[in-house]
C-alpha cells in the first residue's frame, strides 16, 4: 500500500478522535462566518440610499433601535454558546485521547537526532530487544505505546493517521500511544522546525496483521547473516576496517558505532536517509559517495572510493536482510 500522511483519514482511535474535533470546529466556524456574511449582506441590502445631493437625516438617532439591539444582543448569546462548545469538545478530545487501553502494548523507544530517527523495540527479555532506524513495524489492533527523546536540539514526532504531534525536548522523557486499527503504511514527519533538513526527517508506520508482525520481529533479532558472495566478504572487510564501523552498527560483527542507523538489517527498509532516497543500489552509491549533495548539512561525511570498493560495499549492505 502507498503511504499516507492525511489527518482526517484516521486509521486509529486517537487520530479519529483529532478528526472528530477538526470537524466539529469546522462546523462551528463556518457557521459563525456565514451568520456574519449574510447579517452583512442584509445591512447592504436594506442601507438606504443615498447622493451627493441627498440632504442629512438625522432623525433615527431619536429612534430607539430595539432591533439591531436586540440583534446584537442575540449574536453575543450564540457566539458565546459557540465558543463554550468549542471549549467542551477540546476538553473532551483531550480527555478522550488519554483513555486508549494499553494492555499488552508494543514498547518502541523512539530517539530523534539531526535528521533521522532511531527506533529502539523494548522486552521485558534484553535478549528479545533491537534497534532500527525511520520505519516503525506495529500490530494491527495492539496498542503501542512510544517513549519519546531528543539527542540535540527540539524535534516533533508527528504521524497525522495515528494521532497528534508530540514535542521532543533534549533532556526531557515524553509518552505517547496510539493504535493502528487499519493496515497500512502512514508517514510521519518531523513537525519543529530542527535544522537544514528539517523537511526531510521523515518515518514512516507500517501496520501489519499480528502474525507478520511476528514474523518481522523475529527476522529483526537476528543478528547479520554472513555475505554469501566475494564480492560482499569484501565490502564486509571495507566496512568493518574503515570508518563506517566509527559511527554504525552491524549487530554479529565488530561494528558497533552508535551516532548514525544500526544498519543490521538494511536492506529490508524501503528507504535511505529518512525517506529521502529509495533503498537502491545506485541510491546508496550515491548516498554514501556523498550524502551532502541530498541532504546538505547531514553529519555523515563523503566517502571518495574506488568505485570497486564501493560496489563491494553495497553489495555487503545489500544482503543485510
Amino acid at each position: 500500500m502507498n503511504e499516507i500522511q492525511h489527518a482526517l483519514l484516521p486509521a486509529g482511535p486517537q487520530a479519529a478522535h483529532i478528526a472528530w474535533l477538526w470537524w466539529f470546529m469546522l462546523a462551528v466556524c463556518g457557521a459563525a462566518l456565514a451568520a456574519v456574511l449574510a447579517a452583512f449582506g442584509w445591512a447592504l441590502w436594506h442601507a438606504p440610499r443615498a447622493t451627493a445631493a441627498t440632504p442629512p437625516d438625522i432623525t433615527p438617532l431619536a429612534v430607539p433601535e430595539t432591533g439591531p439591539r436586540h440583534a446584537v444582543q442575540l449574536a453575543l448569546a450564540v457566539s458565546t454558546i459557540g465558543l463554550v462548545a468549542l471549549l467542551v469538545a477540546s476538553v473532551m478530545t483531550d480527555h478522550a485521547l488519554a483513555q486508549l487501553a494499553l494492555q499488552d502494548a508494543v514498547g518502541l523507544k523512539v530517539t530523534a537526532r539531526q535528521w533521522w530517527w532511531q527506533v529502539d523495540y523494548d522486552d521485558p527479555d534484553p535478549s528479545k530487544t533491537f534497534t532500527t532506524a525511520n520505519e516503525i513495524v506495529v500490530p494491527v489492533g495492539r496498542p503501542v505505546m512510544v517513549t519519546l527523546e531528543a539527542d540535540d536540539v527540539i524535534h516533533s514526532f508527528w504521524v497525522p493517521n495515528l494521532h497528534g504531534k508530540k514535542d521532543l525536548i533534549p533532556g526531557r522523557t515524553t509518552t505517547t500511544q496510539f493504535r493502528a486499527d487499519r493496515a497500512g503504511t502512514y508517514r510521519g514527519q518531523c513537525a519543529e522546525f530542527c535544522g537544514l533538513q528539517h523537511a526531510y526527517m521523515a518515518f514512516e508506520v507500517r501496520a501489519v496483521p499480528p502474525e507478520e508482525f511476528e514474523r518481522w520481529k523475529q527476522a529483526q533479532l537476528q543478528t547479520a547473516s554472513e555475505p554469501a558472495s566475494a564480492t560482499a566478504k569484501h565490502g564486509k572487510e571495507l566496512f568493518l576496517s574503515g570508518p563506517c564501523m566509527m559511527c554504525h552498527a552491524i549487530q554479529g560483527t565488530t561494528a558497533n558505532g552508535r551516532r548514525g542507523p544500526d544498519l543490521t538489517h538494511i536492506a529490508s527498509r524501503r528507504t535511505l536517509a529518512a525517506g529521502r532516497l529509495p533503498n537502491t543500489v545506485e541510491a546508496m552509491k550515491r548516498w554514501i559517495e556523498d550524502p551532502q549533495r541530498d541532504k546538505p548539512g547531514v553529519n555523515m561525511p563523503a566517502h571518495h572510493v574506488a568505485d570497486a570498493d564501493l560496489a563491494a560495499l553495497v553489495a555487503y549492505l545489500g544482503e543485510l536482510k
